[in-house]
């Protein structure tokens, strides 16, 4: 009798690559030095002064200067002109700027254009219109998808992720909107076309701008589980 043939095992399914985090709405220094042993990917400085995270008055440029290599630094504006924002982002040694307003495609590839890396945000809701992204795409290094609402960000409310499956554009992009550590499991098991990373802001925090050093713990780790 022939032995039997063994039955091939399947192949499993790619792992995916680990998920960016940014975590934005940084101001107080010993927030900024407790988050920065915690090592994430991208930290977010805000500079709209309508925000309760404003950090223009409360941050000294050389507390941002000082951060290691490793954590990439970024502006965060809101209808703010191209030339504010480059003197903002050479005063904080910023490598990027991420823009929360009605900010046109040229301007994005304006900053581009002098060295910048550029993140465009959008809300997101129910009957979001992907096609306004097309413009975008050519200028951009990443979009970053918020919750639609008042606020051009930090309305701290979680949308219908599943509006992402509807996405087909090159650009990477991250998710933002009301994170919170007990989002971790669901993020991490998110298989959304073009999703890079994640931005939670509030949902770590104890009051605006003040980082909860034990919850942005409690996030990395959920995320890399």
């Amino acid at each position: 009798m022939r032995p039997a043939v063994p039955t091939a095992a399947p192949n499993p399914a790619p792992a995916r690559p680990r998920l960016l985090v940014k975590v934005c709405g940084m101001r107080e220094s010993a927030s900024v030095a407790a988050v920065t042993g915690l090592d994430p990917d991208f930290m977010g400085f805000i500079f709209a002064p309508s925000s309760p995270r404003y950090a223009g008055d409360a941050l000294t440029p050389g507390l941002v200067r000082g951060l290691p290599d490793r954590i990439q630094r970024v502006g965060v504006f809101v209808n703010e002109t191209t030339a504010n924002i480059e003197a903002t982002t050479c005063r904080f040694a910023l490598g990027w700027a991420q823009l929360h307003g009605q900010e046109p495609p040229a301007q994005c590839a304006a900053l581009q254009a002098v060295g910048l890396r550029v993140i465009k945000a959008f809300g997101v809701g129910e009957a979001f219109d992907f096609q306004q992204l097309g413009p975008y795409a050519p200028h951009v290094d990443y979009f970053l998808f918020d919750t639609q609402g008042p606020a051009p960000g930090g309305n701290g409310r979680v949308f219908d992720w599943r509006v992402l499956e509807k996405y087909d554009l090159p650009v990477p992009y991250l998710l933002a909107g009301g994170l919170c550590p007990e989002h971790a499991p669901a993020l991490r098991a998110l298989r959304l076309p073009g999703l890079a990373g994640v931005d939670v802001n509030s949902g770590v925090e104890t009051a605006p701008g003040v980082k909860d050093p034990a919850r942005v713990a409690a996030f990395l780790a959920g995320l890399n589980a």
